[in-house]
């Protein structure tokens, strides 16, 4: 592995300048938990960590995992470097990758196909044919996944491959104030998408009821709360057994975070507006309770999340990704809600949430192991020789390091694992009748196109956050499965336009 020309410097002058820089002993970090530094005289002593633990200090080019606090020395990330073959993680074989992230891909893929079945049904629900800026807020919702829970699950994943978290109270600090900031997250994002699809539908009908924007922000709020709490739990415990099996959590927690995550949330988002719409008449002042609720929570979430200086620092500089991603899914809601209105076009509502995520789930896999290779390899602010400024998209399938060959990996499994996801939707709805050739050859084009584009994008979008001094882990995520988002919607209305002109059904 070459380092960049400033690493050389820094380790040419350690052997003069100890007293004035962090050197860090792995071995005796993990027996005692505890940060070590080298004295001037050669005695390993523990470094006071409440000098770093100053929230005061923190800015927006700052890590949710400090390098000055936790990080390997440049002596230590060169050998862990050359120890895995250069990548700066555990190597991995291409057969051990594919089935690590094989069985959470095709979980993440039966989540998403039971969600796409679960709202071809409910669309047909009162609440869906009265209010339907519903759908404005189903992209926008599902997509908090990969704002919330997946850059969770990318956070702690990172932590893991770097050793951040042997020590059991640093390890469960981290957890409880990451779980905090992303409920506080959800209160506020759930509260931003009603608002941002009430604007959308007053723009596409020219008016809308106040009573219908109450519903839509009980609905938001109260179904991304408690869809984030259970998700957040869940990825918890899969990154800490991962942990104890061995298994590379950059492989299987972002699917995993959304195996099921799309189709408990939806469910979540159909039951929550039909109950809300039952009250909506009769008992209005539910509605408001409600929403006070959950802004009641809110200085709660902001005190725990505060105890730890991570979250303490995302607190304040973490809402630009999250937010603009909303936005980003939201205009993929107004695609999908005019879709939707098209009776020639309804079918599209079974197959959206299959293409986008499926789409995030693979991007998040690939943004994932990159990050973490940066984390493990290089100072914020410096990335290899080949990405210091956008490049050709096939340089990020052909090389020799291991994101080259996840990348490979990745798009190679959208077309096998796309054609289980359509046979399994003709068994789930009840096998009548077979896709059509036509529209599958245009579906898995349409799915093709979107992962390819989206791979290229995570190549070039995390490295240029990391040269920027913005960690990848809380920037790239949400940004990516909101374009996934966008891009599937508008791929697969593209593609029932054409079947539609084509006069091809596509029989389902």
């Amino acid at each position: 592995m070459v380092f960049p020309e400033s690493h050389e410097k820094t380790q040419s002058q350690s052997g003069t300048h100890t007293s004035q820089q962090y050197r860090s002993n792995p071995c005796l970090s993990q027996l005692s938990g505890t940060p070590q530094q080298l004295s001037a005289d050669g005695n390993i002593s523990p470094v006071n960590t409440s000098l770093h633990y100053e929230p005061q200090e923190g800015t927006e080019t700052d890590f949710l995992l400090p390098v000055k606090l936790y990080g390997l020395s440049s002596f230590s990330r060169s050998t862990r470097a050359m120890d895995a073959g250069g990548s700066g993680s555990p190597a991995e074989s291409v057969c051990s990758m594919v089935l690590q992230m094989l069985v959470p891909f095709l979980l993440a893929g039966l989540g998403t196909v039971s969600a796409g079945v679960l709202l071809d049904v409910v669309q047909n629900w009162e609440v869906f044919l009265e209010v339907t800026e519903i759908f404005i807020l189903v992209p926008a919702v599902l997509g908090m996944k990969g704002n919330l829970e997946m850059t969770l699950a990318s956070r702690l994943s990172t932590a893991v491959n770097a050793g951040k978290m042997e020590s059991a109270r640093e390890k469960w600090m981290l957890i409880i104030g990451n779980l905090a900031l992303k409920q506080l997250q959800a209160t506020v994002l759930g509260l931003l998408a009603s608002l941002m699809a009430t604007v959308l539908g007053w723009m596409a009908e020219g008016k809308i009821p106040f009573n219908h924007v109450v519903l839509l922000c009980s609905t938001s709020v109260s179904t991304v709360f408690v869809a984030s709490l259970l998700q957040g739990i869940v990825m918890v415990g899969v990154i800490i057994s991962s942990k104890r099996m061995g298994i590379n959590p950059d492989n299987v927690a972002t699917p995993i975070a959304a195996s099921f995550g799309d189709l408990i949330t939806l469910a979540l988002l159909a039951c929550f507006s039909q109950w809300f719409y039952s009250f909506m008449d009769l008992y209005p002042y539910v509605l408001y309770l409600v929403d006070l609720l959950y802004l009641c929570l809110i200085p709660v979430w902001v005190v725990v999340a505060s105890k730890h200086p991570a979250s303490h620092i995302l607190l304040r500089t973490g809402w630009e990704p999250i937010m603009t991603a909303m936005v980003i899914s939201s205009i993929g809601g107004l695609i999908l809600d005019k879709t939707v209105s098209d009776p020639n076009l309804a079918g599209i509502l079974v197959y959206a949430p299959v293409i986008n995520g499926i789409g995030g789930n693979l991007v998040s896999i690939q943004s994932s192991r990159i990050s973490t290779n940066l984390h493990l390899n290089y100072s914020h602010g410096e990335v290899p020789e080949g990405r210091r400024s956008c490049f050709n998209p096939c340089h990020t399938f052909f090389g020799t390091g291991a994101n080259h060959r996840s990348a490979q990996v990745l798009l190679s499994l959208v077309i096998p694992g796309q054609l289980i996801f359509l046979h399994t939707i003709h068994l789930m709805k009840g096998g009548h009748t077979w896709p059509s050739p036509l529209f599958t050859v245009i579906f898995l084009s349409a799915s093709l196109i979107q992962v390819f584009a989206l791979l290229c994008i995570a190549d070039c979008m995390v490295h240029g956050l990391w040269r920027r001094s913005k960690d990848p882990d809380s920037y790239s995520i949400p940004y990516l499965t909101a374009l996934a988002d966008l891009l599937g919607t508008a791929l697969l209305s593209l593609a029932f336009v054409l079947l539609w002109c084509a006069g091809d059904s596509g029989s389902v």
